[in-house]
């Protein structure tokens, strides 16, 4: 069966998303220059994660806030993106990216709130840490990436292919440079964290790669 072409509509609701991440760009950096810096360029700088760890800034703290819708915002234009190009059941209208974003905020926000439960629970606090921040960090670097790479893929000659393997790839960096980071930790506690890969990262994000592909 022959697909239908898809009808070309009106984004330029795009144009005003991308001008709100690069106005909280802006403003990360107005707040904190240094830890806007940092974050960027986390994957090659361990001591900030050791930094931001003794620190151990409050979430809802303005900085981490912005920086978090930031993340937020650039990973549901991405999955909006890849959906909106692998199937024809999709399109990319405000209306549909909001209903996205809200599933991305909710997923993220209840990671957070298990973590937070998990750890007061069982008194871990001091031991996970570093973890908990390490993971967030690297989200949050491959988030200004993708910002980028989401840009060239959207308004130049690329294919949207392009996209979809720069953020596979990110996320295979990202993993990796976790279990580096925390070996000591992981392999201590080797069966707790598969299971807790297996709940909270890998089962979301097989979902999500179903439906795109």
């Amino acid at each position: 069966m022959q697909a239908l072409e898809k009808i070309v509509i009106n984004r330029n609701w795009i144009i005003l998303i991308i001008l709100l991440l690069l106005i909280l760009i802006v403003l990360l950096k107005s707040l904190n220059k240094e830890r806007l810096k940092g974050f960027v360029f986390v994957l090659f700088n361990k001591n900030f994660i050791t930094t931001e760890a003794d620190d151990n800034p409050s979430f809802f703290n303005g900085f981490n806030l912005l920086l978090f819708l930031f993340s937020t915002i650039t990973v549901s234009l991405t999955i909006s993106f890849l959906l909106d190009t692998k199937s024809y059941l999709f399109d990319t209208t405000f209306s549909s990216f909001l209903i996205v974003f809200t599933i991305v905020l909710s997923y993220f926000l209840l990671k957070k709130f298990l973590e937070f439960l998990l750890v007061r629970l069982f008194l871990i606090q001091k031991q996970l840490l570093f973890y908990t921040i390490s993971k967030t960090s690297y989200l949050y670097t491959i988030s200004f990436v993708l910002f980028i790479v989401y840009i060239l893929t959207v308004y130049s000659a690329l294919k949207a292919s392009v996209l979809l393997y720069s953020t596979l790839f990110l996320l295979v960096i990202r993993f990796i440079a976790h279990i580096v980071i925390n070996k000591k930790l992981i392999f201590s506690k080797l069966f707790y964290f598969i299971l807790y890969i297996c709940a909270l990262e890998i089962a979301p994000l097989f979902l999500l790669f179903k439906l795109i592909l």
